[in-house]
Formats: structure tokens, sequence, C-alpha cells
């Protein structure tokens, strides 16, 4: 995946990542029946089989070879090593983090883990076709500008990619706010999951969805490090907003006990917080260390985003207020297309750049992506 993006070729690496649950529902379907639980494990061993083999054929014409060999003589190879360690610990600060809020949400009222998983898994799909795929594109465009000495370049991309996931993630973020009711029914309500748990996982969603954008800018700014082989400080300045994000835990679900709001909804805000705290520092020191970004650049743009936000939760509203006790399948998915249309009105009206140079983005991308 890395030599692929290395050389702008970004399809199969995305295709990748849906193969492996492909092959965890093959493994239920399949593999179950005859095996049992081994089953599941076995469908985990296929999908990761088939993360791989879906990228083999994009290295043809690459003269990528492989060694056995851990290939420490290579100076490269040590670097690369070096760089990985901090990173190694972030992983690891996370998943700690992670396991303190299961402990947390446990001790919850029933169903506030699920809810809490759920919302989260719920909020990470846009953030995931927004900020890590433009990511995953702008790392390669950013270590090319730093291998060639154009700091002023990069300064440049940095801060049209973070004006352009903003211009995606915002209204993603308040769509997901807004419809969090009817979108969790369309995805989960049936059989024993019911009214009252949908509920519960749109109001641990209305706090995730909060921290979207934070979310989100988050991807780019840690590559534009990563670009610059600094790994240390996105790993330093993340392990301290995960030690936050516990304090703030604890604090947030104790304050919505004594409001009379569920506990678990204090959990997912606390992350939406201690993300968007970790996102501002990494902007803060970014622009220190490439000694300023273009904020003129980014102006016209950001306020226009603002304004057509703005303009999309008044329609949302008034969209929600119409369509009650309308189907969830009116109201949801309505309700997206009805969002998108007058967002993307909004922001041409507004003169957003993004308006007009997204499409054109995804599109150089698409046609790179089969290079």
């Amino acid at each position: 995946m890395g030599i692929l993006n290395a050389h702008q070729h970004f399809l199969l690496p995305a295709l990748a990542p849906a193969l492996y649950p492909l092959g965890l529902i093959l493994g239920v379907l399949v593999f179950v029946p005859r095996g049992g639980i081994h089953g599941l494990a076995w469908g985990a061993v296929l999908g990761a089989a088939l993360h791989l083999a879906v990228q083999l054929p994009g290295l043809r014409g690459r003269r990528a070879t492989y060694y056995a060999s851990l290939g420490w003589s290579n100076p490269a190879v040590r670097r690369v090593a070096i760089l990985m360690a901090p990173r190694v610990v972030g992983v690891a600060v996370v998943q700690v983090n992670f396991l303190v809020n299961t402990i947390l949400a446990s001790g919850q009222p029933e169903g506030s883990l699920t809810a809490i998983n759920l919302a989260f898994t719920l909020m990470m799909m846009p953030q995931g076709l927004i900020a890590q795929a433009l990511a995953i594109a702008a790392l390669p465009t950013f270590s090319a500008q730093v291998a060639r000495g154009e700091v002023g370049a990069m300064r440049l991309s940095l801060v049209r990619t973070l004006r352009g996931v903003l211009f995606l993630s915002l209204p993603a973020s308040v769509g997901l706010i807004l419809l969090r009711e009817p979108l969790v029914a369309l995805l989960y309500q049936r059989g024993a999951f019911g009214a009252s748990s949908t509920e519960q996982v749109a109001w641990a969603l209305l706090w995730y969805a909060a921290g979207l954008v934070g979310h989100s800018l988050l991807e780019i700014v840690a590559r534009a490090f990563y670009a610059l082989h600094d790994t240390r400080t996105p790993v330093l300045v993340g392990a301290t907003a995960m030690s936050l994000n516990v304090v703030l835990s604890l604090a947030f679900s104790s304050l919505f006990v004594r409001i009379g709001w569920a506990p678990h909804g204090g959990l997912a805000l606390a992350n939406s917080l201690a993300t968007a705290i970790e996102c501002v520092i990494l902007i803060i020191l970014i622009r220190r260390r490439l000694g300023g970004l273009s904020w003129t650049e980014a102006g016209r743009g950001v306020l226009a985003t603002l304004g057509a936000a703005a303009v999309t939760t008044l329609s949302l509203w008034g969209w929600v207020a119409v369509g009650a006790g309308r189907s969830v399948f009116f109201v949801g998915l309505g309700g997206v297309i009805v969002g998108g249309l007058v967002f993307w009105g909004a922001a041409l009206l507004l003169g957003a750049p993004e308006a007009r140079e997204v499409p054109s983005l995804f599109r150089r991308r698409g046609s790179r992506s089969g290079a």
C-alpha cells in the first residue's frame, strides 16, 4: 500500500480495506457452519490475504522486488525504524484510551458500551471517506515537496488541503447531528434493536459528530509532520490529548449524570473535545515549523464554508420538522440529499473555491488511481 501510494496509485489501496470485511463475511457464511467459532478466525485470515492480493497487480511495472531480509544494512530501513518507534507508542496510547472508555462505559447503564461503539463507527464513516482518503493522497505530495526543499509549496498545499477537508467535513458534521435519529434507525433499527436503542446510539452520535471536523483535520496535519520526518511531535501531542480524554471522560460522565443526561454521551463529548484540542495544538506547531501558514489563502474559503454550513443547518432543521412522523428513509436519506444540495448551492453563491475545485480534485485523483 505504501509503495503504491508513493507512486500516486490510489485505486487498489483504496479497494483493499473493503476486502478484509468481505473475508469476515465469508467466514461467517462458509467457515462457521463447518468449523464453529474457528471459522471466524479463518475468515479474518482470508480477509487479510485478500487485502494483500488485490494490491499485488499494481506492482507490475514498478520494478518492485522482495527480499527475505529485514534489511538493517540499508540506511533507509534504519531511518524508517527510527521514525516508526514514536508512532508505535502513539498507537499503544490510543488503544489504552479505548480500553479505558470501554471500562467506563461498561459501568454505565445497559447498552452504553454498544451505543458508543456504534455511534463512533457511524461518525468514522464520513471521516474515512473524506479525511483519510485525502490524507493518503496528500502525503506523497507533501513528502515530495519536502524532499525538493519546496517549503512554500508545501505550506500552500497544506492550507488548501485543510480548507478542502473543512469544506467536506463541516456539512457532514451538521448532517450527522441533525439527522442522527433517522440515520441510526435506518442503519440499525431492526429485530431486537428497537426505538430505545436508536435513542441511545443517537445520543452518543450527537457528541461524536461534533468532533468530526477535528478528527478530519487531524488526519491532514499529522501527515504534514510525517512528511517532515517528524513522528515524535504528533505522538507526544496525541498522548497528552488521550490522557486529557480520560480525565474529561470521568468529568463529563459525572456531569451528565448530575444534570439527568445519559452518561455515555459524556464519553463521546470528551473524545470530541480532546481531539479538537489536539488538532489546534498541532496546527499551531506546524505553522511554526513551516514559518507560517497562508491564512489569506484560507480565509475566503473558510468563511464561505461556515456561511454555507449555517444555511444548511437552518434547512435541515426545517426538513426534520416537515418530515416529523414520516419514514426514516424519507427523513434520513432525503435529508442527506437536501442538505448536500443546499450546502453546495450556498457555497457556490458565497464563492467557496472548493465548490468548484473539489470535484475536479477527485477526478484528478481518480485518473491517477489508474496510472
